[in-house]
């Protein structure tokens, strides 16, 4: 009896949930069936009923996109404005490999045990993240709201498609020189160090480049955070000088910047 009343629940919140949405087929062939096991579990489904009911957004379109940690689904707010949801598989374990970037950032001294909670914190930390970054005028997604493993925040894109990464445009030596100036500008601003940055983790726009997938970043206190900045700098180094672009000594981008 009471798993049917939980069933039919469930139903119901998601058919307030997408009531008005244009579901999008995700171009990487993520499967619908996975998205509704893997991430809209009970507590998802009512952390996404509680938007709603405060107003944060009206309705969620579908998925766009999907990592081995998170899926990002096209929402819309009241006044019909496109936002991003990027929702955090709590049944993943690939969180426990995370832990290095987590462990050591005096922001998050408290690691509970347990893969929801390191979900969590997770979730926390990017957010917290892409505040220090916005806040600093860095050309990142703003941050607009955090509800457990749910990070709403600004839709890079147009009609649900996200903008395109770095990695699928055509690039030019503007757009190096902007790189390397994100990455200082994170260094010196926001005193953070990426800790994944790259050619993956870079919309190019209209606009310029804006820098996504931030959870991985850390304190400039944090222990490893020399080597994670080196690291950084020779991977987007890497990528540019694969594509033609003439690139600086990533040893003197680092004594530049560390100096």
């Amino acid at each position: 009896m009471q798993n049917d009343v939980s069933r039919k629940l469930e139903s119901k919140l998601d058919e307030i949930i997408f009531s008005k949405s244009r579901k999008k087929q995700l171009k990487d062939g993520f499967k619908k069936g996975k998205v509704i096991n893997e991430v809209l579990d009970k507590p998802t489904v009512m952390t996404l009923y509680k938007l709603i009911t405060d107003h944060i957004i009206a309705f969620v379109n579908g998925p766009v996109s999907a990592g081995k940690e998170s899926v990002l689904f096209w929402a819309v707010n009241d006044n019909n404005e496109n936002i991003a949801l990027k929702i955090y598989l709590v049944s993943t374990s690939n969180f426990k490999k995370r832990e290095a970037y987590i462990t050591g950032d005096p922001r998050f001294s408290r690691l509970k045990k347990g893969t929801k909670n390191l979900v969590y914190l997770w979730a926390k930390k990017e957010f917290r993240n892409l505040s220090q970054c916005y806040d600093c005028g860095i050309p990142v997604p703003k941050p607009i709201h955090l509800s457990n493993n749910v990070l709403v925040m600004e839709f890079i894109g147009k009609n649900g498609s996200p903008s395109k990464q770095l990695l699928e445009s055509d690039i030019y030596e503007k757009d190096y020189h902007q790189a390397i100036s994100i990455i200082k500008q994170l260094y010196y601003d926001a005193k953070l160090v990426h800790g994944d940055y790259s050619e993956y983790n870079i919309f190019k726009t209209e606009n310029g480049l804006v820098l996504f997938d931030l959870g991985s970043a850390v304190d400039l206190r944090h222990p490893n955070a020399k080597e994670f900045l080196k690291r950084d700098i020779n991977n987007i180094t890497r990528f540019f000088s694969k594509r033609g672009i003439t690139v600086n000594d990533p040893k003197k981008v680092l004594e530049e910047i560390i100096s």
